[in-house]
């Protein structure tokens, strides 16, 4: 949280205040600084300046337009996983050439879309989907560039939601299929193999992993060469931790490069990365007031705050940490308590049992690291209106996102009276 910092005992996004924010767009509030999103891409591409990957940023990290717009001015490309988007990351100026299309469930829209705007490959996860790729391509009269997702039956140590190489997991075609994925290609003169990718999951605390799977790239790019294919990239995905706690200790991202950085020079073709919760989730704040202080009959304390699963899923999906904080620091004493939203579900905590100071209801909290998956799962249950986005750049912001009004609660709706 480099750039939330407490001046004068109040809490800022780099030289704003939280308080006039909150003040002039009310809450919940989601703040982002720009300075912490190019000081992190910045350290992962001096970190692999070595071998000078393509920094495609997973988009479904944090997909606002104006935080793609950033990853454009940076010159990043764009990992996608909908046709959806893919349309963020075309309106946000990114480059077809720098955008690759993951997914292990495409429609024929998102292929068709794909194909239409010339991206640099699509990624193959099943033997059924190069033939639903080979139909639209043929229809549409192009070549497909294609790359075969591989499941390295890699295990890793982070949460289960969020591990994606191992055997047991949905995405990616076994090592022990491709040659049945080689011998399929090879039947359509509309699609062409030009790479092959990974990606073993999330919160990845361990570069050993990335060469368990950097070594089964190395084995399938050479079986595809003996079929007469000419390989030209190499897709290691994403998963670099980031710290969710300002006590946690996470591996500096340097030094998964200086592991990784040898074995890859050696490889002969392009190096794709797809960082996104490396790149956006500590570059983010939800601010949240506080309604309610209670206690019930066993003692136990609740903060009733007007954000909740509804404005961040996380803590309801994977039991997530985040650091909460209230906007001004104090010496008041502490007390330990339950923090939870208001929406009608006995899921809807974001701390239990946390340490806090002694809070009173009308002042405001920041929830912080919320930059990824955080207002791209905010949604409507219960009625509620997704809430507002502010960017900060200096002493400089501007909203990026209006809350939600009344009216767009039934917009898509026929109501017939």
């Amino acid at each position: 949280m480099n750039y939330f910092k407490f001046q004068n005992q109040h809490l800022y996004s780099e030289k704003v205040s939280i308080q006039k924010l909150v003040r002039e767009f009310g809450t919940p509030l989601y703040i982002t600084s720009e300075q912490s999103i190019i000081r992190q891409y910045a350290l992962f591409e001096d970190a692999f300046k070595d071998i000078n990957p393509l920094i495609c940023y997973a988009v479904k990290a944090n997909y606002n337009l104006s935080i793609l717009g950033i990853f454009n001015a940076l010159c990043s490309g764009a990992d996608v996983g909908s046709a959806g988007e893919l349309y963020r990351a075309l309106r946000a100026g990114i480059l077809p050439s720098k955008i690759v299309f993951s997914g292990v469930g495409k429609t024929d829209e998102d292929i068709r879309f794909a194909l239409e705007n010339n991206i640099l490959f699509i990624k193959i996860e099943s033997l059924s989907e190069i033939r639903r790729i080979h139909k639209i391509a043929k229809k549409l009269g192009i070549k497909a560039n294609v790359a075969v997702r591989v499941n390295p039956g890699v295990s890793v140590d982070t949460h289960r939601h969020i591990s994606t190489g191992g055997k047991e997991h949905k995405f990616g075609i076994d090592e022990s299929k491709m040659q049945e994925v080689f011998s399929e290609i090879k039947k359509y003169s509309t699609i062409s193999l030009v790479g092959f990718c990974v990606h073993i999951g999330s919160q990845i605390n361990s570069p050993e992993p990335y060469l368990s799977a950097i070594n089964v790239l190395f084995n399938m790019k050479s079986i595809a060469e003996s079929y007469g294919y000419t390989i030209s990239y190499f897709d290691i995905g994403g998963g670099f931790p980031v710290s969710y706690n300002t006590e946690g200790k996470i591996i500096a991202i340097k030094d998964f490069a200086n592991t990784i950085v040898p074995v890859l020079k050696s490889s002969g073709v392009q190096i794709i990365f797809e960082p996104g919760r490396f790149m956006v989730a500590n570059s983010s704040i939800l601010v949240s007031e506080v309604l309610t202080v209670k206690q019930n009959i066993h003692q136990k304390n609740f903060i009733v705050i007007d954000a909740g699963m509804t404005e961040l899923m996380r803590p309801a999906l994977y039991d997530a940490y985040h650091d909460i904080v209230p906007l001004k620091k104090s010496n008041r004493s502490s007390v330990i308590a339950d923090i939870v939203g208001p929406v009608c579900e006995s899921t809807d905590v974001l701390a239990r049992d946390r340490k806090m100071v002694k809070v009173v209801e009308g002042e405001c909290l920041a929830i912080c690291s919320t930059g990824a998956y955080g207002q791209v799962m905010a949604n409507n249950y219960n009625g509620r209106r997704r809430p507002a986005e502010v960017l900060v750049s200096g002493g400089e912001y501007r909203l990026i996102r209006r809350r939600d009004t009344f009216e767009q609660l039934v917009e898509n709706e026929v109501f017939l009276e």
